[in-house]
């Protein structure tokens, strides 16, 4: 499963201040209530006290704290400084104090409850949770990322490093993915398994496959074209899959998988591994075999309409 889902540009982006936050962002992430004031106030100088209160708030919008705290848009430097009274002038001084940098960052995870990514038990519930999404559901790489980096900042655990994330999601995505195959497979038959690699070989004399021919709607509203309908149709029933029980299976799931063979080049499902290829295939003649029942019955009610 491959792990570099993400764009240069998107990786570049991750736990970092992207352009200016929007106003209602100022309002919600970057307004000190009396207690922040009250904590921030104890600091020694201004520019510690602007410093504390850029690391706090940068937590509270990014889920994690910058390797330099001061680099941050100049709308939030400003609009911290007019809430505690500070020249924002001084913050270069606080930019040399690597030592007071750390400081902060461990009072402010103490005070406000951040925690590190690989902290129990929870790791293992983000586990769980990308496991559940990423078996019922079919979702992109990035969507799972996205909604795991903000999953993340709401239950207050530091952001992990980019690689460390997408390589979590991409091994979760391939146990749900070995776990949907083994369901599927498990069904099959020794007979249906080899009616359904038949599917990827060309018909003799024909350098399309079964399968290239069962992925094409009938397209004439004719009779031939209405025979060629019925023989299809004929075609995904001769695979004695309809009467399996894939309740066991998230209908997404499936769905997504048999989207994926409709797409293919059949030379690129011949290579794939055995038991991913034959539970792909399942997967395509199980939800179209309805699809081609449709497409006959759309196709006869307009031959009734034309006639």
């Amino acid at each position: 499963m491959p792990v570099d889902f993400l764009t240069d540009e998107q990786a570049r982006r991750y736990g970092r201040y992207n352009g200016d936050p929007t106003p209602s962002q100022l309002a919600r992430h970057f307004y000190l209530d009396n207690s922040d004031h009250k904590e921030i106030g104890i600091r020694r100088g201004d520019y510690n006290r602007l410093g504390y209160a850029l690391q706090l708030c940068t937590v509270r919008f990014l889920g994690t704290f910058l390797p330099d705290p001061t680099a941050v848009p100049p709308v939030v430097v400003n609009h911290l400084a007019r809430q505690l009274s500070t020249d924002p002038a001084c913050l270069p001084r606080y930019r040399q104090r690597f030592a007071t940098h750390h400081q902060h960052v461990r009072e402010i995870q103490s005070r406000h409850g951040y925690r590190e990514f690989q902290d129990q038990p929870e790791h293992f519930r983000l586990v769980r949770w990308l496991y559940t999404r990423a078996w019922v559901s079919a979702e992109r790489p990035i969507v799972l990322f996205d909604l795991a980096t903000a999953r993340l900042a709401q239950r207050k655990i530091l952001l992990p490093g980019v690689t460390t994330l997408t390589r979590l999601i991409a091994q979760v995505r391939e146990r749900a993915a070995g776990r949907l195959c083994r369901t599927l497979v498990e069904l099959l038959s020794g007979e249906r398994r080899t009616k359904l690699q038949a599917l990827l070989e060309p018909a003799e004399g024909d350098r399309l496959s079964l399968l290239d021919k069962l992925r094409r709607s009938p397209t004439r509203i004719s009779a031939p074209g209405m025979v060629a309908a019925l023989s299809r149709l004929s075609d995904f029933r001769s695979m004695g899959v309809s009467d399996l029980n894939l309740s066991r299976v998230p209908p997404g799931r499936l769905k997504a998988l048999a989207h994926y063979a409709a797409a293919a080049k059949a030379q690129s499902m011949a290579r794939m591994p055995e038991d991913r290829r034959i539970a792909t295939l399942l997967a395509f003649v199980w939800v179209y075999e309805s699809v081609a029942q449709d497409d006959a019955l759309d196709l006869l009610n307009q031959l009734i309409t034309v006639g």
